[in-house]
């Protein structure tokens, strides 16, 4: 097995455990507004709001981690085999 993978699994584990304790102890209610979206305020638990915007970062970080690297990956090897053949 990996060590990164291994490690990204554990840093992974121990933010889901972030969120559960934050879920725990923040029962309070906000208000969220943001006028181009929503047109009253949005009210809900801290925790859930929290969660939610943790799950939007989390997508938005595994779409533009995983972007299209498709050209890069035939260029660099025909480029490695271009080398090879000198």
């Amino acid at each position: 097995m990996n060590a990164k993978l291994v490690l990204k699994t554990l840093f992974l584990i121990l933010v889901l455990i972030l969120l559960v304790m934050i879920g725990m102890n923040n029962r309070g209610t906000i208000s969220f507004s943001l006028p181009l979206v929503f047109k009253k305020s949005v009210t809900q638990p801290a925790a859930l709001m929290y969660i939610g915007f943790f799950g939007i970062g989390l997508l938005s970080g595994v779409i533009l981690a995983s972007g299209g690297g498709g050209k890069k990956g035939t260029s660099g090897k025909s480029s490695s085999s271009q080398k090879s053949g000198h």
